[in-house]
């Protein structure tokens, strides 16, 4: 969830001096796109991957992180809010040539030690949006990461909340209803968060780009079915997470979400609300130089945009960091294989990339509040789901992939010079899951439905395909 933090005992003095030099670095930032002070590099794209640590007797979560960080000693493992959580990073490439294999080979090398150190402490490692055996009783404070920022988080969440519980409820097949008394919830998620490297001009046509994608970037990524014994959402961790850090009062104020529009011109838009709408959470003063952005980096990190625009810099020995922007991509599932991972950011790269250079930009034709009804009911549904497309007709999502949009992300990758047998590849492999229907939600559903609400049993058979390494398009339902 973020960088870490020095302390958890604030002042009043703290938050004051935080929001001068929050405002600060913002005006700072709002000169520094003024004046195109950006590093100007060739797109690249990168990746985290969260996932769980079971046992290897009941597939339940296993709380043993800080063995496994102490084993492996790999800066591209990091742990998360959860003892039974951990975040797997790639390494960023440039998007061309045979880049989408590279991110492949890099992700299969880390999971092979994550899951050698893993077994060796009797665990097992599943990437999967929400692990079928998780219970209520797992997601407790003494299960929480030993890490000061998210103590400090839990804290700050609930003082916003007045100390009033958190309440979840998600309708669907089985609705569900549960009162949580910290943010712990948030650990029954996790997510492929995809990267772009992005210029400031075209930032904010990116940005918009990739609110429009959501939709069917979300029902692609399905792998969330299930939440403690109930079938919900193709995608129940869409409002599990906007509900597990909600600090209350108005939704603009809400930690996760949407959005409220689109850029206008570049994603300055998305850090000067940060001030408006956000109130500072972690208030911990760096004595860093303003130029390093520090404050307001802290501050955008304590809001999970499904679509969330970063700032890091370009170090290079014997010159000063140069800014560059990224954009953030955080709706897809943790997909069952290492194949679906990759195929999903290879259609979130191409399908962006054409958009966001089009003539004429998608969001004049797709109006924000129907980007965001898209969203939400692709999450719901699935590839069942019919959405508007240029804000006239309904059309079933699978069609839509299919006959507009995997061309797109063709003519994308092709435009950044990835090679031609990458491209039918790493597509090849979402066009197949489209065409038998077959994402990681609906073949949980498939094998409930076939053999019973056997949450052990759904993990064991998910975990013996998943060693496979083939995508989940491929999986059959045979024991």
């Amino acid at each position: 969830m973020g960088q870490d933090i020095t302390d958890t005992r604030f002042t009043s003095a703290d938050f004051d001096e935080f929001e001068a030099r929050l405002n600060a670095e913002t005006e700072l930032l709002a000169r520094w796109f003024e004046d195109d002070c950006f590093a100007d590099t060739p797109r690249e794209g990168g990746f985290e991957l969260e996932a769980w640590l079971v046992d290897r007797r009941h597939t339940a979560p296993a709380p043993v992180i800080e063995e496994l960080l102490a084993a492996i000693d790999d800066p591209l493992v990091v742990p998360e809010l959860a003892q039974f959580n951990l975040e797997l990073n790639g390494t960023p490439v440039r998007l061309a040539g045979d880049a989408l294999s590279q991110l492949a080979a890099e992700l299969t090398k880390t999971l092979i030690r994550v899951r050698a150190a893993a077994a060796k402490l009797g665990a097992n490692v599943v990437t999967c949006g929400i692990l079928p055996t998780l219970r209520p009783e797992h997601l407790v404070v003494a299960r929480m990461t030993p890490r000061e920022r998210y103590r400090a988080l839990n804290e700050q969440i609930l003082r916003l909340r007045e100390g009033a519980p958190i309440w979840l409820e998600i309708h669907g097949e089985q609705p569900l209803t549960i009162e949580q008394q910290d943010v712990m919830l948030e650990a029954a998620a996790t997510s492929f968060q995809i990267h772009l490297k992005m210029g400031a001009r075209e930032s904010g046509r990116i940005f918009n780009a990739a609110k429009i994608l959501s939709a069917p970037m979300v029902a692609l990524a399905a792998n969330s079915p299930f939440l403690f014994g109930r079938e919900l959402w193709c995608e129940t961790r869409i409002p599990l997470f906007e509900q597990a850090v909600s600090v209350g009062g108005s939704p603009l104020r809400e930690r996760v979400s949407f959005g409220i529009n689109y850029a206008q011109q570049t994603v300055l838009d998305a850090f000067r609300a940060n001030i408006r709408r956000y109130p500072v959470l972690l208030p911990d003063l760096m004595d860093e130089p303003i130029e390093r952005l520090a404050h307001l980096r802290l501050h955008n990190g304590t809001i999970w945009r499904w679509n969330r625009p970063l700032i890091g810099f370009d170090e290079r020995p014997g010159h000063d960091p140069v800014p560059h922007l990224r954009l953030e991509h955080r709706v897809a599932a943790a997909g069952p294989s290492v194949a679906d991972n990759v195929a999903n950011a290879a259609f979130f790269f191409g399908a962006v990339h054409t958009l966001a250079a089009a003539e004429e930009p998608p969001e004049r034709r797709i109006s924000f509040p129907q980007a965001r009804t898209n969203f939400y009911l692709a999450a719901e549904y699935g590839l069942d789901a019919e959405i508007r497309w240029d804000d006239v007709q309904r059309v079933p999502l699978p069609e839509l992939i299919l006959e507009r949009l995997l061309p797109l992300a063709h003519a994308g990758l092709e435009d950044l010079g990835i090679d031609r047998a990458e491209r039918e590849h790493w597509l090849g492999i979402i066009e197949q899951r489209v065409r038998v229907k077959r994402t990681a939600a609906l073949w949980q559903r498939a094998w409930v439905a076939r053999y019973g609400p056997d949450w052990e049993g759904l993990t064991e058979a998910y975990l013996a395909r998943q060693a496979t390494g083939v995508p989940v398009h491929e999986w059959t339902l045979d024991q």
